[in-house]
């Protein structure tokens, strides 16, 4: 059963709330700017992704306030100095960064207010910040606004000129190791997300890869009222349909062949009985075996 809402019949802010509930978790921009004053910015935005890296490509929005229909500091800095520097936000530092989304008076340095140490910058203006591990120093390209109500998109399409990394956050092979970084990221009302320890799991890119997709799988699979959507996205992952060794193979199984060969289990017993070890594979990385094991019967 849905609820369908649409959007031109509610006030924009029952939608912005849904936006930022339903699209999330978001990565957050830590932007800082610089007026023809040479005052410093500081502001956080949710509303933000990497698009492209030929030319380098990040866009975040500081969108018009819907309450009043005003800009926001970050965004007429810009269009005085066309340069930003986004800082990653972890988890470390996500509470000043929260105290520098206050709306202070225009003027105030938020680096000051919200405890954080200004760096610098090699290629532009405004401030690096001292305390996030990844900084991007960019010069905007190009700035679109997409209405003048409130509510509003103020794309900031930005290119980066240079970037800075905490050599801490690095795995030995340069990359960048997503346990130490400890990354957040925006969800609905005061909600955040910290991409760390348990809440961090991998997916498998399929890339070029060929993949049976689960429309191949055996129909009792597909069917299944205890495999989940997810289970079935890895077994139709797989490569190839296992191989008649292969199926052998795990047909041998003591538990497996208890199952099978047992004359008191109906056939619906035994797909039960099966589907549960199979789960008990998947969840163990054994994605061919579990794959096998539906090809039973």
């Amino acid at each position: 059963m849905f609820k369908t809402i649409d959007p031109s019949k509610i006030p924009h802010s029952e939608l912005h709330r849904l936006m930022l509930g339903a699209i999330a978790p978001r990565p957050i921009a830590f932007a800082s700017t610089i007026d023809a004053d040479g005052r410093p910015n500081l502001s956080p935005f949710s509303f933000f992704n990497a698009f492209g890296v030929n030319p380098s490509t990040i866009i975040f929005s500081p969108s018009r306030r819907g309450r009043d229909n005003t800009t926001k500091d970050t965004f007429d800095n810009i269009k005085q100095v066309p340069e930003v520097v986004i800082n990653a936000v972890t988890y470390g530092m996500v509470e000043q960064v929260s105290l520098a989304s206050t709306e202070f008076p225009k003027g105030v340095n938020e680096f000051e207010k919200s405890g954080f140490t200004p760096l610098a910058s090699k290629k532009v203006r405004p401030f690096r910040v001292k305390e996030s591990p990844v900084q991007w120093e960019c010069r905007v390209r190009d700035l679109i606004e997409t209405g003048k109500g409130g509510g509003a998109a103020n794309l900031v399409i930005c290119e980066v000129l240079a970037v800075h990394l905490n050599e801490e956050i690095l795995t030995i092979d340069g990359l960048i190791d997503t346990q130490r970084i400890d990354l957040v990221g925006r969800m609905g009302g005061d909600y955040y997300v910290r991409a760390n320890r348990n809440a961090l799991f991998e997916v498998e890119k399929p890339l070029q890869k060929p993949a049976i997709g689960i429309d191949a799988l055996p129909q009792h699979l597909r069917n299944s009222p205890l495999l989940t959507g997810n289970e079935l996205g890895r077994l139709g992952s797989v490569e190839f349909p296992p191989s008649i060794e292969e199926i052998a193979l795990v047909a041998k199984l003591d538990a497996i062949r208890e199952i099978i060969e047992n004359q008191v289990l109906t056939t619906e017993a035994k797909l039960e009985k099966l589907h549960g070890y199979i789960r008990l594979m998947l969840a163990e990385g054994r994605k061919k075996e579990a794959l096998a094991i539906g090809y039973l019967i």
